[in-house]
């Protein structure tokens, strides 16, 4: 099933839970061997493959980097995109134009060429 925004938050962990199961079982791993590999209690595992609630972020983590799915990571929060601005300025073009010195000028007096 995919996981999409009309889905619970619980359901949601549900099918985390039964893809990690599902990838560990494929690795031909008991839940002590994972749970060791991750450094968190077998409890833990049990708990997250079950998509309980009770178990923190740490823990999840802990198991994908275990399990080889750490870099999935950046397809789940990828980096934000820069602006448009923030692109162009990166494209390193030559600028075209000179800003100049801003002078200010006393409007009183008149303004003759060759002068700012």
């Amino acid at each position: 099933m995919k996981i999409d925004s009309t889905l619970t938050d619980e359901r949601v962990l549900t099918l985390l839970g039964e893809r990690l199961l599902a990838i560990r079982l494929a690795r031909n791993l008991t839940q002590a061997e994972l749970a060791e590999q991750a450094g968190v209690s077998k409890r833990t595992l049990e708990r997250l493959e079950s998509g309980a609630v009770a178990t923190g972020l740490p823990s999840f983590v802990r198991v994908c980097r275990a399990l080889g799915l750490l870099e999935r990571f950046e397809l789940l929060v990828p980096e934000p995109a820069p602006s448009p601005m923030a692109q162009l300025k990166r494209q390193g073009r030559p600028r075209q134009r000179a800003s100049g010195a801003n002078t200010v000028r006393d409007p009183a007096t008149p303004w003759r060429w060759g002068e700012p």
